[in-house]
C-alpha cells in the first residue's frame, strides 16, 4: 500500500507590512479599510489567518467587525 503526501507546500509568507487587498463581489461604491484578523477566515475561496492584515471594502469591513472577526487594536 503506498502513502500519498497530503501536506500542501505553504506559499510564501508576506512581508509583515504588505497589506493584501481583498476583493469581495458585495462590495458597490464603498471605501477601502485596512482590518487585522482575529479568527481564521476563508473569503472567496482563498484562506486568511489570525494577524493577518487585509483592505476590505468599508461595509465588507463593519460586518466582519460585528462578527468578531477583526482584532481589537
Amino acid at each position: 500500500m503506498t502513502t500519498k503526501n497530503l501536506i500542501k507546500t505553504a506559499a510564501p509568507e508576506a512581508p509583515a507590512d504588505e497589506v493584501k487587498t481583498v476583493r469581495v463581489t458585495s462590495a458597490l461604491g464603498s471605501g477601502v479599510e485596512t482590518i487585522t484578523l482575529s479568527h481564521h477566515l476563508n473569503i472567496e475561496g482563498v484562506s486568511y489567518l489570525p494577524g493577518t492584515k487585509i483592505r476590505v471594502p468599508s461595509d465588507y469591513a463593519r460586518r466582519l467587525h460585528r462578527q468578531g472577526y477583526v482584532a481589537r487594536t
